[in-house]
């Protein structure tokens, strides 16, 4: 009754409204709305304030609410302000508008695309494949795999649209060759990258959190892996725009970030734990940890010129910014030496078959992948280095322009 309430009175100060000749029939619904909230929030009642104090006050004071200003006040306001202002902003997905992923009452609060979904596809085959062989289970079962998918596709999928966001701050400004570093701020003017700012930067996990957290799911180690994907994230942005603008940047920020890329396969991974009713594995968590450093930096190998084109993340890139072209890859070389000689330790540290199993598993992945390096074969092949980016970018827009993928703007 309370709500049909509120809207009698707001349909009576929209009716109201009209008949002064404050708005027009031909007025956007919304804006009637606004201004009808505010019309009522004026006629309230509010301690010693009348109705002259408070037009005064916001004649004064309204027009110095600066963007900046208003980002942060929606970030300190209360969580029923905060659902309120996002749920109705966009939030981008293979070039489709949908909801922002929370919506209070909703069963599952979170929301994901078709496109993030597709793009979490091989991840989820890959880590039933490499993962499940740790919680004795068979990935060619289905009833194994269909018994804990839901979970599973929605949190990847999930993560995958938040990475979306994030591949938007990172792209190559659009410009005559493409090739200059968009740089990331906050106080972008562009509303397709406040939209992307304000997810990644404002607790961007917290929805699949209420999920998770629903369904009893939700531990303090995947909190602290949700941590890990947003200080990615960060260190991604710097990174690459520190590359761009010809900054230096550190190696222990690069390590770190390497490190730290594999979060959604920890993620899946204690999820898993916490699905099946048992307790965490930390031997196994160890032994995969240093197996996925190995692994990212096996993929960074193999989308060298890619990554380099996308300004996305890549520890060769890096390397080559700190170290110089010459130097990046042999210095490349000792990191890779020294995490497989940590890899073979770890390995023989498991269950017999549980080694060969997963070193079999490994093998078939590269080889499926297209790759001739990486964990379980022994080769490794670092590309030459693009000592030069932007002449790179340049060079391929115009010899293949098709090679440049679309940006989403």
């Amino acid at each position: 009754m309370e709500g049909l309430r509120k809207l009698e009175n707001v349909q009576k100060i929209i009716e109201i409204m009209q008949s002064h000749g404050i708005v027009s029939s031909s007025s956007n619904a919304n804006s009637f709305r606004f201004l009808a909230d505010l019309a009522l929030l004026l006629v309230s009642p509010c301690h010693e304030l009348d109705f002259d104090s408070k037009c005064e006050l916001i004649i004064d004071h309204v027009p110095k609410f600066s963007h900046p200003f208003l980002e942060e006040a929606m970030q300190c306001t209360s969580e029923q302000v905060v659902q309120q202002m996002v749920n109705i902003g966009p939030l981008d997905c293979d070039d489709k508008t949908i909801t922002v992923p929370f919506q209070k009452g909703s069963e599952d609060t979170a929301m994901i695309g078709l496109h993030a979904m597709k793009r979490a596809n091989s991840t989820l085959e890959d880590f039933c494949r490499s993962y499940f062989m740790f919680h004795k289970m068979d990935p060619h079962q289905p009833q194994s795999i269909f018994r804990f998918l839901p979970i599973l596709s929605f949190t990847e999928s999930y993560i995958y649209q938040l990475d979306n966001l994030n591949e938007k701050l990172l792209q190559p400004s659009v410009g005559k060759d493409r090739s200059s570093c968009r740089e990331y701020n906050v106080e972008a003017k562009q509303s397709s990258d406040l939209s992307s700012v304000r997810m990644i930067t404002s607790d961007p996990f917290r929805p699949l959190c209420i999920v998770l957290e629903h369904h009893g799911l939700l531990t303090d180690r995947v909190r602290e892996e949700f941590n890990s994907g947003v200080e990615y994230w960060s260190l991604e942005r710097k990174l690459c725009h520190a590359l761009g603008s010809k900054q230096e940047t550190s190696v222990e920020d690069v390590m770190r970030a390497i490190h730290l890329k594999s979060f959604d396969y920890r993620v899946l991974n204690l999820l898993l734990y916490q699905l099946r009713g048992e307790k965490v594995n930390d031997t196994h968590m160890e032994f995969l940890s240093i197996s996925e450093f190995l692994v990212e930096v096996s993929d960074d190998l193999f989308d060298y010129e890619d990554d380099v084109l996308e300004n996305s993340f890549n520890i060769l890139r890096m390397f080559n910014g700190i170290y110089g072209a010459s130097a990046a890859p042999a210095m490349l070389a000792k990191v890779i030496t020294e995490a497989e000689d940590k890899y073979d330790s770890l390995l023989k540290a498991l269950d017999p078959e549980l080694s060969l199993n997963y070193q079999k598993r490994c093998e078939e992945a590269t080889k499926e992948g297209g790759k001739t390096s990486g964990p379980s074969l022994g080769t490794w092949s670092i590309p030459p280095v693009i000592e030069d980016e932007e002449m790179y970018r340049s060079k391929v827009l115009n010899s293949k322009p098709s090679t440049i993928p679309e940006w989403n703007t």
